[in-house]
């Protein structure tokens, strides 16, 4: 009992004297807040809590961003700063949120006064937006908010009605009120302005529905922007949407509005306009100017050369686009739509004449350059691909007819085409190395799935939350672009519950990259060969024969079914994956050729894939055709059996965590489909039609299979012998399978 009094004890000093033990955005009647306490928004975005500016120990209550805490968007006790850190944020008796010292005296109050008189049922939140909102916690209406009382920053999102106004700071040390003071006046044509002291100091052009003429980069700034009319009080505001990286625009402390976006690669802010810029005139009283009294006008920085004998000071004209119009401006109406059209530009262009010196060391002189470069650069690439061309179709030996050709789309995604065939392949998703690179940690380690001759595949999480697998080329790869661009075409072609799903590559200088369906249960290999995997007690021999069921009728979409007959060449296990459910997947098309609709065989002088799952003819000769694919199907169904068929034990070689005297019929048809797959010459195997249809039961009785043979056997002379007997339902046969290892 007695301990459970301290903790109680510790729990009510914890919310009276320090606000808070974990990070929250809300701030209730019965919490406080005392610095250095914070409250902070839910995607940890912006914080309000107390902070002392440069040169100075006095405090503020502030916002600030979490990823600068140093910049500061909105001050509340601007004029009345604390002295100490004995401040205190509290709700008053009234509803409001105020500000108090160590003796309990309000420095800060939101003083906000409604008919319905405020009550303890109201609460302040620090929103994403860097907005600080009080709640009316029954009925959760916003009864104050600190964008409705803006300081030296304007944020997107704010609506800035024309009564309202922003005030620059007093100096870098001082938040207080300062001389400037922004705003925008919806008048006749809404513009926005700056004043100092009361005085006028600087203006936009007036706003032609995008952005304000003057401040062309406003157009980028604040894409969706602009004027509005509230839906309640008819009044007029500007206001910017809500952007999804982080800006704001603040009043300096010259009087100009400057406009910055967080750089989070180098975590600084970044400059992308300034209001009022000008290189080529100063006043000719700065004084006068400052106190708004413009009568005396510029002068030039830089006297032009009004003397036509002098032929070195030539004077020039500088085009300015979106120059702001006269403050005496007047909109008018088109009578009609031509009238309309006729003024199809952003903004007036001016043009004013200079002193050559001042352009000399800016990009006027690029206007010629440039074009001339590019013009050189053009022909100089034109004539080298020709020059390539023509030594292509003089010398240069095609390997294989079915290459593949990469071409860079418009639309920043990869674009490949077919030449032997001329079918244009829909476009594929275009991943940049950095997005693959986050996804995978930098392509750690411990994000690897596999290994092999191409390179590494490993474990990625997008952005967005999805699992991906990513297939990474390696330099020393035996595997080209060649293979890589041939698997890439080849799965955009198709489509099959039983084909992994290719979901983008990445093509950036030597990295070569392409993006799958994540599979969690890996692949064939590990869960038949791995003793130690999960696998071993999951797959019984249902889900085994749901996987060659998956399997066969995969292989049956690549040859029948597809729009083109394709050929694997490389089926084994470690090319089956399996996704969450246990569907196979066929994956890793690198070595896969396509055939002609009515072609049925093909030969190649390099021999590619898996020794051990070679058919003979292929192994050897290099032929291939879709009875090769049949073959490498019987061996991953079967791998070394003919030993025991041949003792007439058929069962005895089954995984023994699959011995189920129920399904001996099933398991022992599933050898003898493997051992007709396997035989030796393609017209002895069945079709993958066949094969699926004896597997689903629809060919009651099987023919017997010859006896499978390898590479090193390919020279004897076929001699078709008398069959053996069947005993027990087997055949017999005293060869054994053999496995060459490649060089």
């Amino acid at each position: 009992m007695k301990l459970f009094h301290k903790r109680s004890l510790f729990l009510i000093l914890c919310f009276s004297f320090h606000g808070f033990c974990a990070e929250t955005d809300t701030i209730t009647s019965n919490l406080s807040i005392k610095d250095p306490g914070f409250l902070v928004s839910s995607g940890h975005v912006f914080k309000l809590g107390f902070f002392s500016p440069e040169n100075t120990t006095n405090r503020y209550l502030a916002i600030y961003y979490v990823v600068s805490e140093t910049t500061v968007i909105w001050v509340a006790n601007r004029d009345n700063p604390l002295t100490d850190t004995s401040g205190t944020v509290t709700i008053s008796i009234d509803g409001n949120l105020i500000l108090n010292n160590g003796r309990n005296e309000t420095i800060w109050s939101t003083n906000e006064t409604k008919p319905s008189p405020m009550n303890l049922n109201s609460s302040a939140q620090i929103l994403d937006t860097g907005n600080l909102v009080i709640r009316d916690i029954p009925t959760r209406n916003v009864i104050w908010d600190c964008f409705s009382h803006p300081a030296n920053t304007f944020m997107p999102g704010m609506k800035l009605y024309e009564n309202m106004s922003m005030s620059s700071w007093r100096s870098p040390s001082d938040p207080g009120v300062g001389d400037f003071t922004a705003a925008v006046r919806a008048l006749n044509i809404p513009q926005a302005m700056t004043w100092k002291n009361g005085r006028p100091h600087w203006r936009s052009g007036p706003y032609n529905g995008i952005f304000f003429i003057g401040i062309k980069e406003m157009y980028l700034a604040y894409p969706g922007g602009g004027f509005r009319v509230g839906n309640d009080s008819g009044d007029i505001y500007f206001t910017s949407p809500a952007l999804r990286f982080l800006t704001k625009t603040d009043l300096d402390l010259s009087g100009n509005l400057v406009q910055y976006l967080w750089d989070n690669r180098n975590k600084s802010w970044e400059v992308t306009w300034v209001s009022n810029q000008n290189e080529w005139f100063d006043p000719v009283s700065r004084d006068e100017w400052d106190r708004g009294n413009w009568t005396s006008g510029c002068t030039r920085r830089t006297q032009l050369q009004c003397d036509f004998e002098n032929r070195n000071g030539d004077d020039t004209f500088l085009r300015m686009p979106f120059i702001k119009v006269p403050d005496f401006a007047q909109p008018f109406p088109a009578r009609r739509e031509d009238e309309c059209r006729t003024f199809d530009g952003v903004g007036p262009d001016f043009h004013v004449r200079l002193a050559f010196s001042e352009l000399e060391n800016n990009d006027g002189r690029l206007v010629i350059i440039i074009p001339v470069l590019v013009g050189v650069a053009f022909v100089s690439i034109c004539i080298f691909m020709a020059w390539c061309w023509m030594a292509r179709r003089k010398g240069k030996r095609i390997k294989d007819q079915k290459a593949l050709e990469t071409l860079q789309s418009d639309s920043s995604a990869i674009v490949l085409k077919d030449e032997s065939e001329n079918i244009n392949i829909e476009e594929l998703p275009l991943f940049t190395f950095k997005t693959l690179a986050d996804a995978t940690n930098q392509f750690h380690d411990a994000n690897m799935l596999g290994r092999g001759g191409f390179g590494h595949v490993y474990k990625g999480r997008l952005a967005n939350g999805k699992q991906v697998a990513v297939k990474r080329l390696s330099a020393t790869s035996g595997q080209g672009g060649e293979e890589f661009r041939n698997e890439a075409v080849v799965i955009s072609k198709v489509q099959h519950r039983n084909l992994v799903k290719l979901l983008g590559c990445c093509v950036e200088r030597e990295e070569k990259m392409l993006v799958y369906e994540y599979m969690p249960n890996k692949s064939l290999d590990v869960c038949l060969f791995e003793p130690t995997h999960p696998s071993q007690k999951i797959l019984d021999w249902v889900k085994r024969f749901s996987i060659v069921e998956g399997i066969g009728r995969g292989l049956l979409y690549l040859h029948m079914d597809s729009r083109l007959k394709i050929i694997h060449r490389d089926l084994k296990p470690s090319n089956v994956l399996l996704d969450g459910n246990w569907n196979p997947k066929i994956s890793d098309f690198g070595m896969a050729r396509i055939f002609g609709g009515n072609q049925d065989q093909a030969n190649t002088a390099k021999v590619v894939g898996t020794y051990g799952y070679m058919a003979p003819e292929y192994a050897v000769d290099g032929r291939f055709s879709e009875k090769s694919d049949v073959y490498s199907f019987g061996v991953l169904m079967l791998e070394i059996a003919w030993k025991l068929w041949n003792e007439g034990n058929g069962i005895a070689f089954a995984d023994q965590t699959i011995a189920n005297l129920s399904f001996e019929a099933e398991i022992v048809r599933c050898i003898h489909i493997a051992l007709l797959c396997v035989q030796e010459f393609p017209k002895d195997r069945p079709a993958v039609q066949t094969v699926v249809s004896m597997l689903n039961h629809e060919i009651a009785d099987l023919p017997l299979p010859e006896q499978p043979v390898f590479a090193e056997k390919w020279d004897r002379i076929h001699v078709e012998s008398t069959r053996p007997t069947r005993q027990n339902g087997y055949s017999i046969n005293e060869l054994t399978i053999t496995v060459l290892d490649g060089r």
